[in-house]
């Protein structure tokens, strides 16, 4: 069972459902999820000792996990309890439409855990019949381990997964190969329902204002769609046994011989180049610049005698990381203060 802190003194009313975890863990298999984490992340954060203070979670950290699966279930409860027949009603959809579509087709319900089990020897579908499937979790046995994953949602062969997140992503398309990469190991684990090689992901900002819509690339609505294509089910295969096999090899190798994170891994910012007109003033500089050329442009209108210095850019998934007591990797990012906890 995890432990939680309350050190911010969260009212009781609210501890109790940030304290509440409704992921469906499940013993003994790998999860897509953890499939795709850097290796160090995957081997380390077992290396913690069970009664170490590390592993307990200021309740407050679970905020934005909670917000987002809050949301996840809300969306889940309006199809799989029936409320899409009035709701696509009143958007317009035909009845004919609406009495077509089946939810989870060829599962039920479990009655202990609430998630979708495959009914054996189900009937066909209908011929004009749409299928919809939610929160379906499937698995597949490979190279000596079980795969799990349990996706968003499927309509009619294609994947969506709902993300609550910041503007920041969608700008920067910060996630986009994670994305890829996620939709294509479900993919290759429910190959009867996914069919179509691409994917949605459906976006909900958390931060999102209206005034800020002129600004470039930022997006237009509170809620916007980005698709995203998929890779071959053979690529996802052979990248599935790599993980599984680089696993195996560092699970017991000694902290510093498992290879580091790389800088996308760590979520590392651009450098930024800082500029002094008065190189023996360096307590504060006269001008940042994002990329060097601009730097030592202004370098040399200055007429050659200032300084640009590289300030490498900071790290910010090391404060996630659920490994972070016991990885050696982020005592050099403290040391040259890249990394602030």
């Amino acid at each position: 069972m995890q432990t939680f802190s309350n050190g911010t003194r969260v009212p009781l009313s609210l501890a109790v459902y940030l304290a509440t975890d409704h992921y469906d863990y499940v013993a003994d298999v790998v999860s897509a999820t953890a499939l795709m984490r850097p290796i160090r992340q995957q081997v380390l954060p077992a290396r913690i000792p069970k009664d170490s203070p590390d592993r307990v979670i200021e309740i407050m950290n679970t905020v934005k996990s909670r917000m987002g699966t809050a949301i996840h279930d809300s969306v889940e409860k309006s199809w799989t309890q029936g409320h899409y027949k009035k709701a696509m009603l009143s958007l317009g959809h035909s009845q004919n439409v609406i009495d077509r579509v089946v939810v989870n087709p060829g599962y039920t319900t479990d009655p202990v855990t609430g998630n979708p089990v495959k009914i054996k020897d189900s009937p066909p579908l209908a011929s004009d019949a749409i299928p919809v499937y939610m929160e379906i979790r499937s698995f597949k046995s490979i190279g000596g381990k079980t795969i799990s994953g349990k996706f968003d949602f499927v309509a009619e062969g294609r994947l969506e997964d709902f993300k609550t997140t910041s503007t920041f992503t969608w700008v920067n398309d910060t996630k986009s190969e994670d994305y890829k990469l996620q939709g294509s190991i479900y993919r290759w684990l429910n190959q009867d329902i996914i069919t179509e090689d691409h994917m949605a992901i459906q976006f909900l900002f958390t931060d999102w204002v209206k005034y800020r819509t002129s600004d470039s690339g930022y997006p237009a609505h509170p809620v916007m769609q980005k698709t995203y294509p998929l890779m071959s089910l053979a690529d996802t295969e052979q990248y599935v046994l790599s993980k599984l096999e680089m696993f195996d090899r560092y699970k017991d190798s000694n902290e510093q011989d498992i290879p580091q994170c790389t800088d996308k891994e760590l979520w590392r910012k651009e450098p930024q180049f800082k500029y002094y007109k008065n190189p023996t003033k360096t307590s504060r500089s006269t001008k940042n610049f994002d990329n060097s050329a601009e730097a030592y442009a202004r370098l040399a209108t200055d007429g050659g005698g200032g300084l640009v210095k590289e300030v490498p850019g900071e790290v910010i998934a090391c404060r996630f990381c659920p490994a972070i007591s016991v990885c050696t990797q982020k005592d050099t990012y403290l040391m040259d203060g890249t990394l602030k906890l």
